[in-house]
């Protein structure tokens, strides 16, 4: 496993990326907790932190996938499953953004009981067997929504919808008794950056009403470049790149990932940005509070790393 890597952008460039793009974006402050009658509520003494997490490849800690070195999985699981300590206090509700779910506007699972999504394919039987039967949570589904068309961005339900491996991998390993009330959002077709920011500034409040806001995506994800050892060399520029701006102060963070294509090999590590739009959605929710890499290890020789604010 590769140790993590220096970071390679200065407060001078992640200020040229566009800190006037971030200011316009930033909007108005997050509105106080309200119930869904629109009551206002003491917030409590402790804000919930945020967190962005590599979900890794298919169903890879439940079956042998081939995906990655023992020591390379073991790495990454360990991280995952110290996830539920990451919280102060147990949370009442998980949040989950994942990067296996677009629509054309902001959509939000509603079931009680959602079943599960095996939205892969080519893996053994047993991938198809798995389950993670955490319960939905239709009140905070309904939160969700309201902070939401509270600020302007369009949101629809799914009543159907299962967990996809983007949610019930990652919190099979940190939740396994699945007994935590989850709820799983959805990106915004078109993918656009300072969207998704604005997204997670729409939940901010969700923070201080018990409920831990989860963003699942790859800070690498490029099919054609796992495996290949030419990948490495861009795939560790951008790591460093997206380390600095990750924790750099919150305005020049958020210009640096609504610019973020303009880093360095952005395009080579992420041809197409679903898997890094929940970090912005993440990014977004954790205001001025400023980030941390929690986790930096490699997959299949391929840097990956987590963030986590608060």
């Amino acid at each position: 496993m590769s140790e993590p890597t220096s970071p390679g952008l200065t407060r001078r460039d992640v200020l040229s990326l566009g800190v006037a793009t971030a200011t316009a974006a930033v909007g108005a402050a997050a509105v106080p907790a309200c119930d869904a009658d629109g009551d206002r509520r003491a917030r409590p003494a402790t804000r919930m932190p945020v967190a962005f997490v590599p979900h890794g490849g298919g169903p890879w800690p439940f079956v042998d996938t081939g995906i990655g070195s023992r020591a390379e999985q073991d790495r990454l699981a360990a991280y995952l499953r110290g996830l539920a300590a990451v919280p102060p206090t147990p949370p009442k509700a998980l949040v989950v953004i994942s990067a296996h779910w677009e629509e054309p506007v902001v959509t939000v699972m509603t079931s009680s009981r959602p079943p599960m999504l095996y939205d892969y394919y080519g893996f053994p039987p047993a991938s198809y067997e798995i389950t993670w039967p955490a319960p939905g949570e239709p009140a905070v589904a309904a939160r969700v929504r309201a902070l939401l068309e509270g600020a302007g961005v369009a949101t629809a339900e799914d009543a159907t919808r299962g967990f996809d491996h983007g949610t019930f991998v990652p919190l099979k390993l940190a939740y396994p008794d699945a007994a935590v009330p989850t709820v799983q959002v959805s990106l915004k077709r078109g993918l656009d950056p300072a969207a998704h920011l604005a997204i997670g500034r729409a939940l901010a409040p969700l923070r201080d009403e018990g409920v831990f806001l989860v963003g699942s995506g790859m800070t690498y994800h490029n099919m054609r470049g796992f495996g290949d050892p030419r990948a490495r060399t861009p795939a560790a520029e951008f790591d460093a790149w997206l380390q600095a701006a990750g924790t750099a102060p919150a305005v020049e963070r958020d210009a640096a990932l609504v610019a973020w294509a303009q880093a360095p090999a952005a395009r080579a590590v992420h041809p197409r940005e679903e898997h890094l739009l929940p970090m912005m959605v993440i990014a977004g929710a954790a205001g001025a509070d400023r980030g941390r890499v929690a986790y930096a290890g490699t997959i299949l020789g391929l840097p990956l790393s987590a963030y986590h604010f608060g």
